[in-house]
């Protein structure tokens, strides 16, 4: 079963970019994270273990989105955070993830993390070893390292 693309809502975010745009925008990859709203492979991205200070900013519009100062770490393949920057994610549910091993037809909805300018899926927020996090797709960030 192939997980929903984004659907579009009532909602009028502040960037609004054709699919074509979306697509000269991002790599397949982010594509597929950010508009489709699926889940990178674990470990597949090299912010997941990178716990250098600084910024994370969504890669669709360039909003600054999470800190370092929050990272929660976990070693289970993604980025976590405790809570994003005030203002600048909202939440959706999405439905049970069959490639998380979820039964599409039964219980099991999580919360969608999604950015508040652009509407790009940046991840979900669950409980990871005991933890509330923002379990989040290395391929919606874009980080910028503190100056030394």
């Amino acid at each position: 079963m192939t997980e929903p693309a984004l659907e579009r809502d009532p909602f009028s975010y502040e960037i609004q970019r054709s699919e074509e745009e979306w697509r000269a925008l991002l790599s397949k990859e982010e594509y597929t994270v950010m508009r489709d709203r699926w889940t990178e492979l674990p470990r597949s991205s090299d912010l997941w273990d990178d716990y250098r200070e600084g910024q994370f900013s969504c890669r669709g519009c360039g909003l600054h989105v999470y800190s370092s100062d929050w990272r929660v770490p976990l070693d289970k393949g993604w980025v976590f955070f405790a809570h994003a920057e005030p203002m600048t994610v909202m939440t959706d549910i999405d439905g049970p993830q069959a490639s998380y091993g979820m039964d599409p037809n039964g219980p099991g909805n999580m919360i969608e993390v999604h950015c508040r300018r652009c509407g790009s899926h940046l991840g979900h927020i669950l409980i990871v070893d005991g933890k509330l996090v923002h379990c989040i797709n290395g391929a919606s960030l874009v980080f910028h390292p503190s100056q030394a």
